[in-house]
């Protein structure tokens, strides 16, 4: 599986499309259980993973996850990426867009490795 460091996501969040796996409100920097800074990868778009399955909790049909993942940019053509805290829930997003057809690599570090570098930017809202 395609794997990126840090400055390849930041990359493709101008140069194509990077998802954020993470809840919304910490996509947001409302709110960081985890890391000790709140926010997303400048240019990374909202991709919860629990909107890629069912309330049973098994994975939307492929129909529904490739229109998902065409509305967030992820269209035919454009390097796609995602990240989450720390690398698991990407997982489970990065099987999402497979199911869909759409190939994308996987940033294992993710968040907390992002903050890790100070120098790294970091946006909100």
């Amino acid at each position: 599986m395609p794997t990126l460091d840090a400055d390849q996501a930041a990359d493709l969040a101008v140069n194509g499309v990077l998802l954020d796996a993470r809840a919304a409100e910490r996509y947001r920097g409302e709110v960081e259980p985890i890391d000790p800074v709140a926010g997303h990868v400048p240019g990374a778009v909202s991709a919860p993973t629990a909107e890629n399955v069912e309330p049973g909790g098994r994975f939307h049909n492929r129909e529904f996850l490739r229109e998902r993942f065409n509305t967030l940019g992820a269209v035919d053509g454009v390097p796609v990426g995602a990240y989450c805290g720390s690398g698991v829930t990407a997982a489970h997003e990065v099987l999402a867009l497979e199911l869909a057809g759409i190939h994308a690599a996987l940033y294992v570090g993710s968040w907390s490795h992002w903050v890790t570098d100070s120098s790294r930017p970091v946006a909100t809202g």
